[in-house]
């Protein structure tokens, strides 16, 4: 009966096999110290790489609102730029009627009340190209810049450097900064012989 007892405890039954009882025990780690290693490492470079692209895409978008700004902000200054060429050649005209009218309003006291009427009229035309931001050039006696103006002949250089604006026959303009007309000049050069 010693026997029967012995050998009992020695057959397994089919549960045994699904792991210890012993709670001491524990399982064996499929993956190795070394695998571990090489998998945390390519986690940490993975996450380098995440960070890395997150950033620049930050920096990307960051670069598109600021574009984005600066082409509003354009487009709020120099929105206006048509209608303020448009502007231009009727400031013109004006000033040429002024002028005009200059020579006749001292014998005439109706023209003279018209020539002051005018004067005010540009004045405060002028007033208005201001307060937004449109400037006439006045480049005579500067040195030619090509992104503000435009040469329609050559002078003698008499008394001034060559390379100047000697005469202006039609006055450009600015917007912020901005040429919208260019000034049509007269350039000094120097004397042929």
């Amino acid at each position: 009966s010693l026997c029967a007892f012995s050998t009992a405890a020695q057959q397994r039954s089919p549960g045994d096999e699904c792991g210890p009882e012993d709670p001491s025990e524990e399982p064996k780690n499929p993956l190795s110290d070394c695998a571990l290693e090489h998998k945390a490492i390519k986690l940490e470079e993975q996450v380098r790489d995440l960070t890395e692209r997150y950033r620049k895409a930050l920096a990307d978008s960051e670069n598109v609102r600021r574009r984005t700004q600066k082409f509003v902000e354009d487009a709020k200054l120099f929105g206006i730029q048509s209608f303020c060429r448009d502007l231009v050649e009727v400031a013109d005209i004006m000033e040429e009627t002024v002028q005009t009218a200059a020579g006749f309003a001292e014998p005439n006291p109706a023209l003279k009340k018209i020539y002051e009427g005018l004067s005010l009229i540009e004045a405060k035309l002028q007033s208005v190209f201001a307060k937004h931001g449109l400037q006439k050039m006045n480049p005579v006696g500067g040195r030619y810049d090509p992104y503000e103006h435009e040469i329609i002949c050559h002078v003698p250089a008499e008394g001034v450097q060559p390379g100047t604006v000697a005469l202006v026959t039609q006055d450009g303009y600015k917007l912020h900064g901005r040429t919208i007309r260019h000034a049509l000049v007269g350039v000094a050069v120097e004397a042929q012989e």
